[in-house]
């Protein structure tokens, strides 16, 4: 590939995309060049998913064009976009587990014995422009995190594109790993391809990016050229991004707060130190397997203790037994081998209900389908784990004036935003039904909660006050088992952080301060004990 003499213009003009409830896209504009790497950034439900799914070919706009050098361009499918030469890395792998990593590049092709001498001559064509080292005979489950990334952009570009998208692609990724794509990054540009790199950190838009487009509620509200970005300082840009951002919200939230909250910087929240040898064992699990749930990875012979008043963070691929190691100390997975204790007592045996009632919660990552009843009002989604139960339940029904008590109270303190607490749980936000779950969840005899992808998908208010939560519980002696995709979110909560891959716990690390994420990162690239996470 060799950049052209004009480069490339892929032009949207007025997307706009309506979804029941919500207009995820209202008449945006945008033009993304060749050779320049374009910033979009955003709260999650600002609309940056939506357009990326259009330009991708899996979703069609309602209204608005695209056109590429002035010509318009139908993107009716994602073969459409392939062919236009749009390729999409997506924040979740796409690969394939039990192929290797020529068979998942080769993916859709015919003839494919003919065609493999041609394949991995384009591999190494692609491994040197990428600046990595790619092992054609690979398993795609045995690379580690920035090697699956670096196959996914190798896949994006497999036959040649125009434009790279990269959607969210560092939220679990090794400090070294985020050089890494760095690095490809610019090699790709070079080589006069378009690059949007989505992101909701201002630092990586400023590592990353020559221009940078910002979109709130779903509108675009703020540009910075490339002619600009080059004139401002660091904190000239980070002031006019945070003004598009956060708007007139920007006056409560307040200005390094938002700085903070948009990650322009790297969390300043002070680690509350705590000497776990004082403190009780309240959650130990030993040697604990699990089995049973089709293709799910399941936890092998996991070993970890989280004290009182502690946060312990688990880290890892998604996917790599996070779900089975909650659901095993919830009580909703049973364990096939191993002791989980809870407060001294062994609750190996015990159900759901049980754990339960010793005060062992669970905050699931599926929040609209597992975790409420959509079709059931705020009031009861925040009591229904106490159906029976005084001063809810009296001789088999409902008492609807203590629901409703209960329900006002749980609503003010954790700040629900809702019509009424007889509004349909399943018609508020993400991040409102994510405080109906923690506020169920740690009242009523809570000591630990285990809670799996907390903010994911939540706006940056809502992942402030989520976090808020979560420390404040700790710090009044309750105990919290951290799952998350997100090592930011680790390294700002965690005490501990214990690193997960393929169900095992392969590592553990103090966060003791600087350098706490390239520690989990020694154990996530697989440097200890020749485990690849």
């Amino acid at each position: 590939m060799t950049p052209s003499t004009a480069p490339d213009v892929i032009s949207l003009r007025d997307i706009t995309k309506a979804f029941p409830g919500v207009v995820a896209n209202d008449h945006i504009s945008l033009d993304i060049v060749s050779g320049q790497v374009h910033c979009l950034l955003g709260e999650n439900g600002a609309g940056k998913s939506t357009l990326i799914s259009i330009l991708a070919g899996m979703q069609q706009p309602d209204a608005g064009t695209i056109s590429i050098n002035g010509v318009p361009a139908a993107i009716t499918s994602p073969k459409a976009a392939v062919d236009y030469g749009i390729g999409v890395v997506h924040q979740h792998s796409t690969l394939v587990p039990a192929f290797t990593v020529l068979e998942n590049l080769m993916l859709g092709e015919t003839g494919l014995m003919m065609q493999k001498k041609r394949a991995a001559e384009r591999l190494d064509e692609l491994s040197e422009l990428l600046g990595a080292q790619i092992d054609p005979h690979a398993l795609a489950a045995d690379l580690g995190l920035g090697q699956q990334q670096q196959v996914e952009i190798a896949k994006a570009i497999w036959k040649g594109s125009r434009l790279l998208v990269l959607d969210e692609p560092t939220s679990m990724l090794t400090p070294q790993a985020i050089e890494n794509l760095s690095e490809s990054v610019a090699r790709v540009k070079a080589q006069g391809l378009a690059v949007v790199f989505i992101t909701h950190k201002l630092r990586e838009a400023y590592a990353m990016g020559d221009c940078v487009t910002v979109l709130r509620g779903g509108r675009n509200v703020g540009h910075i050229s490339v002619e600009e970005l080059a004139t401002y300082s660091e904190q000239q840009a980070q002031d006019a991004i945070l003004r598009a951002m956060f708007g007139d919200d920007l006056k409560t939230v307040g200005a390094e707060d938002a700085a903070e909250l948009a990650g322009a910087t790297e969390s300043t929240r002070e680690i509350r130190s705590i000497d776990l040898a004082t403190r009780p064992v309240r959650l130990e699990l030993l040697g604990v397997s699990s089995h049973g749930h089709g293709r799910d990875v399941e936890v092998d012979d996991v070993a970890l203790q989280v004290h009182e008043g502690e946060i312990l963070g688990v880290a890892g691929i998604d996917g790599h037994g996070q779900g089975a190691l909650a659901e095993v100390v919830a009580g909703q997975r049973s364990a096939s081998s191993g002791t989980v204790r809870f407060d001294g007592k062994d609750v190996t045996r015990l159900g759901v209900r049980g754990r339960q009632q010793l005060g062992l919660r669970y905050v699931t990552d599926d929040r609209l389908h597992e975790g409420t009843v959509g079709s059931m009002s705020v009031a009861l989604n925040l009591v229904i784990k106490r159906i029976g139960q005084r001063p809810f339940w009296r001789f088999g029904q409902i008492q609807n004036k203590a629901v409703d008590q209960e329900a006002a109270r749980l609503i003010a303190e954790y700040d629900i935003r809702t019509p009424s607490p007889a509004t349909r749980a399943g018609t508020l936000s993400g991040g409102n039904i994510q405080k109906i779950l923690l506020a169920r969840e740690l009242t009523h005899g809570a000591r630990l909660v285990v809670v799996n992808k907390p903010t994911y998908g939540l706006d940056l208010k809502t992942v402030q006050l989520v976090r808020e939560i979560l420390i404040d519980f700790a710090s009044n002696g309750g105990s919290v088992l951290l799952l998350s995709t997100d090592l930011d979110e680790l390294v700002e909560l965690s005490h501990r952080i214990e690193v997960i891959s393929r169900g095992r716990i392969v590592g553990s690390v103090t966060n003791d301060g600087p350098g706490t994420a390239e520690k989990v990162g020694h154990y996530m690239t697989g440097a200890i004990e020749g485990v690849q996470a």
